[in-house]
This record gives C-alpha cells, sequence and structure tokens, in this order.
C-alpha cells in the first residue's frame, strides 16, 4: 500500500446495497496493494473490525469495484469482493446481488453514466461470473435518488425501487446450472441440491439436520454439530460443484429449507458459509427459487410453486422473505427478476 493511500486517503463511497453494507470505489482509485489496502480499511482480520469500517459481519465486509465498460451493450463493469471478518482474507470467488442494487447509482454519481429524465437503465456485466445484470435506477430530473416507497425485508422504511433482471445466470461459477448432472445427489448421508444460478448453493431439508428451520440464527451459530455437519457436507461439495478446495472460499452456500410459514413458496435458513445469514443473498435467493422447480430436489419435495412460465416464487428467510419471479420456457429457468432498494450514506475519502 502506498503511503499516500494510507495518508491522503481514497475516494470512496460507503452504500446500503439491498440486505448488505459496504464502499464502492472506482477501480482506477484503489492502490496497487488493494486487498491489503481494503483489509485495513475493514479493520480485517478482527471479530469487531474496531479499527476500521467493517461491521463485524459478512453482510458489512464488502466491497464493489467499478469501472466503464469496453464491452458491446454494457454501461458498467463490476468486481464485487468479499472482506473477511476474522481471516486475512479477500475474495472474488461470488457475486453478490445486494451490492450489486447501489452499483447502478454509484455509477451514475460518479459520471459514468448519464442520467435520463425518470429512470436510468444500467446494464452491468459481473466480472465475477462473466454475466449480465440489468438494473433500473430512479432518475428524476437525471438525478439520483435514494427515496421511494419500496421496501424490502432485512430494512428499516422505504426507499427508492431497484428492480434487477439476471440472464444466463445459470452456471456461472460452477459451468452448469447442476454441476454433477443431477437434482440429487447424497453426501455424508443427506441429500442435497448442488445448485448454481448466479450463487453456488448446496440446498438441504432442515429436517435432515435435525432442526425444524425455523430457528433464529444464533440457535443455529451456537448449534456446533449442524455447523460441523455443514462444513463437512460443503468441503465434499466444493470439488462436486467444480470449485474446487473451498476450504478457505466463501462459496458454497449452505441453505436448509422447510415449509413456508408465512405463505411464501419455501422458507430457508442459509450458512454464507460459516455465519448464518439474517437473510438470504439475491442470487442465493434465484438459486433455492430454481431448486424449487427441480422435480425429485429437496426443495422442491416441500415448495409451494404456483403455474405458469412466470412463477413469483417467494423465499422466506428469518427476517421477511425475498421474490423471485423466474421465467420457464420450456422447463428451463430464462431469467429472474428481484426487487432491491439502496441508499447512499457517504462519499468522501477512507484512510488505511
Amino acid at each position: 500500500m502506498s503511503r499516500a493511500a494510507a495518508q491522503d486517503g481514497v475516494r470512496c463511497m460507503w452504500m446500503r446495497g439491498g440486505t448488505s453494507k459496504g464502499g464502492y470505489f472506482l477501480a482506477e482509485d484503489l492502490p496497487e496493494d488493494r486487498d491489503g489496502f481494503l483489509l485495513r480499511v475493514m479493520g480485517s482480520p478482527d471479530p469487531r473490525q474496531i479499527d476500521g469500517m467493517g461491521g463485524g459481519d459478512p453482510l458489512t465486509s464488502k466491497i464493489a469495484v467499478v469501472k466503464r465498460s469496453e464491452r458491446p451493450s454494457v454501461d458498467i463493469d463490476y468486481l464485487f469482493l468479499q472482506v473477511f471478518v476474522d481471516e486475512p482474507i479477500v475474495t472474488d470467488a461470488q457475486n453478490c446481488g445486494n451490492i450489486l442494487a447501489g452499483v447502478g447509482p454509484f455509477a451514475i454519481e460518479r459520471g459514468l453514466i448519464e442520467a435520463e429524465d425518470g429512470q436510468t437503465e444500467v446494464r452491468i456485466f459481473m466480472e465475477n461470473t462473466g454475466q449480465i445484470a440489468t438494473a433500473k435506477i430512479a432518475t428524476p430530473d437525471r438525478r439520483v435518488t435514494y427515496a421511494g416507497e419500496a421496501r424490502i425485508d432485512g430494512v428499516p422504511g422505504t426507499a427508492a425501487a431497484v428492480p434487477i433482471t439476471f440472464a444466463d445466470t445459470a452456471g456461472s461459477s460452477c459451468g452448469a446450472l447442476l454441476p454433477t448432472g443431477h437434482a440429487v445427489d447424497v453426501i455424508e448421508g443427506i441429500e442435497c441440491t448442488l445448485i448454481d444460478n448466479g450463487m453456488p448453493c448446496v440446498v438441504m431439508l432442515a429436517s435432515d439436520l435435525g432442526i425444524e428451520g425455523s430457528e433464529t440464527p444464533d440457535t443455529l451459530e451456537a448449534h456446533g454439530e449442524l455447523k460441523a455437519k455443514l462444513e463437512a457436507i460443503r468441503l465434499k461439495a466444493g470439488p462436486m460443484m467444480n470449485l474446487g478446495d473451498v476450504a478457505k472460499k466463501s462459496v458454497p452456500k449452505m441453505t436448509m429449507v422447510s415449509p413456508a410459514r408465512a405463505g411464501g413458496a419455501i422458507s430457508t435458513r442459509t450458512f454464507i458459509p460459516h455465519r448464518c445469514h439474517d437473510a438470504i443473498g439475491v442470487l442465493g435467493a434465484v438459486s433455492v427459487a430454481t431448486a424449487c422447480l427441480l422435480p425429485g430436489g429437496p426443495a422442491a419435495k416441500l415448495a409451494v410453486v404456483p403455474d405458469g412460465n412466470e412463477k413469483l416464487i417467494s423465499v422466506e428467510h428469518p427476517t421477511g422473505e425475498m421474490s423471485v419471479v423466474a421465467t420457464v420456457r420450456d422447463g428451463v429457468v430464462t431469467d429472474a427478476a428481484v426487487l432491491r432498494t439502496a441508499r447512499k450514506l457517504f462519499d468522501g475519502y477512507v484512510f488505511a
């Protein structure tokens, strides 16, 4: 890390994106020692991240790196980085659809895109997986607004809606929607769906792991036997999903499903991978919603799925639900859309 970056700071915008929070940087502003710099910015490794901007939780220790795209029909290139809380690790092994919600507003505010009057559509190339998402940003009078009436579970209050459509996400990290070719694989005696529709996930029945699936995240995090079992499954699932040795990776996510309790399609509890998520990630929800449509899979045994080619699948989680609109053609999920919100928290310089 350069002395200038440490003493003079680096331009940064801190934003809430969906149910996550983190720093948004222009690629050109980051120093050569990017990972070392970001560890210092977040205050990692430290469970409290007391000497940095992180909030002591994986959901608040995230980074977006953004630049103007040179790709045809694409506006912005977005690289997501997960900064581990208590280990000196910065990884690009996954996407983040929550932090993605802030990329469009950030790009407009930084002048990478010219805003339209009313609404600006931003096509975003997700560098982590090579896929494209389209976000619609509220821009009355050609200015980004964060005020609005949209609500998402896990975030208090309301904000401007950020609808995001994902296309061609199947196999974005693993090479195929079902990297083993099966809707069901048995690992450590547990039936699992190994799936990647934007986020590599292992989907299992909560009951098979000895829980109801309605427990709080704190209760599940204190369940040592459950966590050991999940990690044993995860370590074996990694190579099967073409992810290699995942001991130090943040994927795959581990999702336990149970019957819906609030009128949704299915209920979830997700480890990401070692902490129990207070909600569920955007692309994780897309993968789980897709798993609900796989005959014979654990999720499909429990899911309440509507008829028709456009299926609204409400994925329940500890703090509410996330609705995924999946378009199905000839039995294949062709695209999925979710509703997120974002809010700018500060714009200035961060020091390492």
